[in-house]
């Protein structure tokens, strides 16, 4: 009887385990185990004010500690040296100028690539808890579930237990705005960086002013470190640096006059340091304590984060990873180029391209009679551009530190090794002919493969491509590759340039005419055998932005009298950000020609367009009439 009691429990028990087996067997499998990923990034300093990278700068004692548990990016770049156009490349992975987000301030917000989030929304769809403390900056409409947190509240410390995280935390400390200080404040407040150990950069006047603003520039970059060091005790004492990349980098370039705004290495090339976690050492194909040379960017950024944590890349992203599976040493080591833009910076209008292999650098100045100098209202309310204008005006500057203020050539070449500075432009030497040749070739195919949104103004950009901008680039690329062409008509003689310049003025399509009259421009007076189309243009154009840049190349060339021409386009022009575009010409009329003089009355505009005083035309109404 007892036997069989002892058998019915066994039969029982053998019964309830075989019910359970299949339940074990559907149950999901435990989500693998991800990293947590940290961004600490600091505003508008390139690498050159770090003792990390360069003598002279100054100790970060905190970010060096993280190098030696890291890796040091000796070449890591921002695509735009500025911050909305940075941030809008980071947060998609795409280059700025291919998706409409290349402009500073956005005059309007485009979206985002058909079929692409912004990338901390694949992270969130994986199971991260995502954070962003706290500034956005971007110029492109944000896409839903971008963020679980976003504010200057932002913490990864409400995420769930056992949740990997992905945190950005941002600091303001080496902004511009903390080097908008008075000659009473330089005078009043000491810094804790000597100015009598300061050397200005060649190009920079060496004058107490430089000598002093490099100083607090030093020390504000030694405040963030504290700040950022306080960020980094908080996260060891929480136990979570063995289960957390910590990317610090700066959002783009350095501040300094010639660098914020400009795509010199001063304006793009950035900090970046990686510090990496024991646990997690073999999604690095790079020994920890070590320097690479290999060039990142910041289209790398988004896809590299995607990496670490296990995710998929979409294929709309212009960026590829340079760290997590599938990245080997070997490949690290051949990435040795990268492609940098700029375009409108609040109300200055350019647009300059650069393409950087190795230590030559390879620069494209679309629009060159544009000078470095032209006045930007933000920019000089920094002393050291003003003081840096009016020595210029005094004639007490050299070769080097005049070049700022003076027209550019169409296209310049810099040995880096030789000239980090890029003072010394070896596009005209022959010894260098073949490499130029071949850096023209690469950047051409660049621009024209994106295809580049700016050789549209962005005034009909914003009308006709505002809703997709991709496709607007896709439709139109056979064109946008004949404007380049146009464009690039400046690298020949005049007389091999001639018939091409006639065919685009000829054109029925307004731009072609739009980049011809700008190549008549860059050859200046050689142009002469195109002045009477060019006046003829400048009056009867059905375009108002050709009748713009015919005005413009009449006055440069030939000093003809164009004010009252220009004051007619400006009442017709149809939106601010036509208005603004026609207005840079006046303000560049003004720097260059000192009998140029045009008052433009406030109340032919639009009143939305001039009722803040912040308004972009504002900005430049109130340097063209002062």
């Amino acid at each position: 009887m007892t036997i069989n009691i002892f058998r019915a429990l066994a039969i029982l028990c053998l019964i309830i385990i075989m019910a359970f087996i299949p339940v074990r067997k559907n149950q999901e499998a435990p989500a693998p185990e991800r990293p947590n990923i940290v961004w600490l990034v600091t505003e508008d300093n390139s690498k050159h004010y770090l003792k990390l990278y360069d003598e002279g700068g100054v100790a970060m004692p905190n970010i060096e500690r993280l190098a030696e548990q890291g890796i040091v990016f000796n070449h890591a770049f921002s695509q735009a040296a500025v911050c909305s156009a940075a941030r809008s490349t980071i947060i998609s992975g795409c280059y700025g100028p291919r998706i409409g987000a290349q402009y500073h301030r956005r005059m309007e917000r485009v979206p985002m690539p058909e079929g692409l989030d912004m990338f901390p929304t694949y992270l969130r769809k994986a199971g991260y808890y995502t954070t962003n403390n706290s500034k956005e900056d971007y110029n492109i409409i944000k896409t839903a579930g971008v963020w679980d947190e976003s504010s200057n509240k932002a913490s990864y410390k409400k995420r769930k237990p056992g949740q990997p995280f992905f945190h950005v935390q941002n600091f303001g400390i080496t902004h511009e705005g903390r080097l908008h200080f008075s000659k009473e404040d330089m005078q009043n407040t000491k810094t804790k960086t000597s100015p009598d150990d300061m050397t200005p950069f060649p190009y920079h006047p060496n004058t107490p002013a430089y000598r002093y603003t490099n100083a607090l520039y030093r020390d504000l970059h030694q405040k963030a470190d504290e700040s950022m060091g306080q960020f980094i005790k908080q996260l060891e004492e929480e136990g979570l640096m063995e289960n957390t990349f910590i990317f610090y980098y700066g959002d783009h370039g350095g501040v300094l006059p010639r660098s914020k705004g400009y795509i010199y290495e001063s304006g793009v090339h950035v900090p970046m340091v990686v510090y990496v976690p024991e646990k997690w050492k073999h999604l690095v194909p790079i020994a920890k304590g070590s320097r690479t040379d290999a060039f990142v960017q910041f289209t790398d950024l988004a896809p590299t984060v995607l990496n670490l944590a296990g995710v998929a890349i979409p294929e709309q992203i212009d960026g590829k990873p340079f760290l997590g599976q599938g990245v080997s040493k070997a490949d690290l080591e051949k990435r040795n180029t990268t492609f940098s833009y700029a375009d409108r910076f609040d109300e200055k209008y350019d647009i300059v391209r650069a393409l950087r292999k190795g230590n030559l650098k390879y620069m494209r100045n679309y629009q060159p009679f544009n000078i470095d100098a032209l006045f930007n209202f933000y920019r000089y309310k920094m002393l050291a551009y003003q003081e840096w204008a009016q020595i210029y005006q005094e004639g007490k500057l050299n070769e080097v530190q005049q070049q700022f203020f003076k027209p550019r050539t169409p296209e310049a070449l810099y040995d880096l090794e030789k000239d980090p500075h890029e003072t010394n432009n070896l596009a005209g030497d022959p010894a260098y002919a073949l490499v130029l040749k071949e850096l023209r070739s690469e950047l051409q195919q660049q621009v024209k493969s994106m295809p580049d949104l700016s050789f549209f103004p962005e005034s009909y950009f914003l009308e006709k491509g505002l809703s997709n901008p991709v496709k607007f680039g896709q439709d139109n690329k056979e064109l946008i590759s004949e404007l380049v062409d146009i464009a690039d008509l400046s690298f020949l003689s005049f007389d091999k340039a001639k018939n091409g310049i006639e065919k685009a003025l000829s054109s029925d399509n307004p731009w072609k005419r739009y980049w011809g009259l700008i190549v008549c421009t860059t050859f200046g007076e050689q142009a002469r055998p195109f002045f009477k189309k060019a006046k003829a243009l400048s009056k009867k154009d059905p375009e108002n932005l050709v009748k713009v840049r015919a005005m413009e190349f009449l006055a440069l060339a030939t000093n003809n009298n164009v004010e009252a021409g220009l004051l007619g386009t400006l009442k017709s022009a149809k939106t601010e950000t036509e208005a603004n575009l026609i207005l840079n010409t006046v303000a560049l009329l003004e720097s260059v020609r000192d009998d140029f003089n045009l008052t433009v009355p406030e109340n032919i505009f639009d009143k939305s367009w001039t009722d803040n005083p912040d308004d972009l035309v504002n900005r430049r109404l109130e340097y063209v009439n002062k």
